[in-house]
Formats: C-alpha cells, structure tokens, sequence
C-alpha cells in the first residue's frame, strides 16, 4: 500500500460518472478489476491511498495524470452549462482503458442502463475470465470469447448482443482487427474501422475511442447528451442541422474543439447526477 498525490484530481466524480463499469464503491474505498489485477483506492484530502501491485506509473498513465486538465477545462469552458460542469465536478479525468475490455463493454452498453451493463460485465467475467480472488474475474480475453458457445454466452444476459460480441471477438482473435492499429489511425479513420464491425454505431465507436484510445475529439452522443443539446443549445434554425446524433456529434467536436471529449464526459454526468442544471 502506498500514496499518491496527483494534481487536480477526484477519484469519486472520475470513477463514479459512467466511463468504466468494473469498479464499486464500499464507504470511502473503491475496488475495482484492472485486467488480471484486483485493486483498492481510497482518497483524503486528494492525497491517493492505493492497495496495489501495480506500480505508481500505472496509475498516472491510467487516471491520466499526464494530461494538462487546467488548460483543456479553459478550452472547452464555452458557456455556462460547461462552466458549471468544470466548476462543480472539478478534477473529474478520463481513464485510459484497455482496448479490448473497453470495446466489448461499450458494445453491452447499447439500449442499457449502467447497472445492466455492470451485471453482463460480471457474469461474462465469472463464467469465461479467471478466477483473481474470492469474488472478482479477469475479463475474457478474445480467444475465449471466440471459441464460446452462444448457449452460454446467453447465461450472461446478453441478449440480441450475443452474436455481435461473439463476432467481435473472432475478428480480434483472428487478426482481421488488431486493436493496436486504431492508436496510429487518425480519429476519423479508427472510427471508420471500428464502425465496420456489426453491432456498433458512431456512439459506441466514439466511446472507444475517447476512454481506450485517448482520441480526445471523440464526441459520443447518447440520450443524455442529446437531451443536452437540445435542452441547451438548439434553436429553431440550429434544430435542422443538429437532427440526427451523427450532426450533433459534428457539432460537439465543432464547438468545444479537440479537447470536445472531456466536455462530452463533464456534460452527461452533470446531466444523469442533476437532470437539467440551472445556468448559474
């Protein structure tokens, strides 16, 4: 067990606003699942307690303590929704995920409340990962999910998701997507692949790319950020043009620029933690 003490940063708005599925909060401790590692975090007075293996360079490459939150909050901070946003969830990091994990999981995400997605999370993780301790499973890495039989592929509740995931999986186990590629594609391009894969759209694409590839002008667009924009921004002329969610996307990455990623995350946790916040 050692300490951290990293600049400008909340552990609870970070882990707790919907980017990552596999961690759970018990009082002031965190636990969560980190591939084959089990690990606890706990923050005072912003100083990090951290129960780990893992070293301390894990965690500021994970928590993405190398990137500059004071001048990309000053680069998004357009209007007075955001403002509040920074303002009041101050500290608030995207995390780097891992490719795979982070594509499967957003893959469960469609048409599903955060904790549905969390329960299909732990049961593909119990019944095709690896036992870590009592109560806690790896991820299935590709090659299982591959090779899994779809009868029990529906024993984690996956519903019309299940051929869709198991495809995933043996497009990535194959080689016909090698993951690493998307790092070294410009953001439109890694996109454009990922999108060929049945079973994910611009949103789902958009969230792998923003929380596993670090492509920061990423703008995933889903009902809370769609009931945002056209809360907040949308006027009679704007509406046609911000009608579809690709448009809004569009627009998203247009108006808050190539920081528009973070923005996208201090948005929709406002939004599903407050519903529709005053402008003050």
């Amino acid at each position: 067990m050692y300490r951290l003490k990293p600049e400008i940063f909340n552990l609870n708005y970070t882990l707790d606003c919907g980017q990552v599925f596999r961690w759970e909060r018990d009082g002031d401790w965190w636990t969560g699942v980190v591939g084959d590692q089990v690990i606890r975090v706990s923050q005072d007075n912003g100083e990090l307690l951290i129960d780990s293996k893992l070293l301390p360079e894990f965690f500021s490459l994970y928590f993405r303590f190398d990137d500059n939150l004071p001048s990309i909050c000053k680069s998004i901070d357009r209007d007075l929704l955001i403002n509040r946003a920074i303002r009041k969830y101050r500290g608030l990091r995207l995390i780097r995920q891992d490719p795979w994990e982070c594509l499967i999981s957003y893959m469960l995400s469609t048409a599903s409340s955060i904790p549905m997605i969390q329960k299909r999370i732990t049961l593909l993780s119990q019944l095709f990962g690896q036992e870590l301790e009592e109560g806690y499973f790896s991820f299935p890495d590709p090659e299982t999910l591959a090779n899994a039989d779809l009868s029990m592929l529906d024993e984690c509740k996956l519903g019309f998701r299940n051929e869709r995931i198991k495809d995933a999986a043996v497009e990535v186990s194959s080689g016909d997507l090698d993951l690493d590629v998307l790092f070294r594609l410009e953001y439109k391009y890694a996109r454009d692949r990922l999108m060929r894969i049945r079973g994910i759209g611009e949103k789902v694409a958009d969230c792998v790319l923003l929380f596993a590839y670090g492509k920061l002008e990423a703008f995933p667009v889903d009902t809370h950020i769609r009931q945002v924009i056209q809360h907040y921004h949308i006027d009679d002329n704007f509406f046609e043009d911000c009608a579809s969610l690709s448009k809004m996307g569009d627009w998203g990455r247009g108006y808050f620029g190539p920081y528009c990623g973070y923005a996208q995350q201090y948005l929709y946790y406002q939004k599903r933690v407050e519903g529709f916040a005053p402008l003050y």
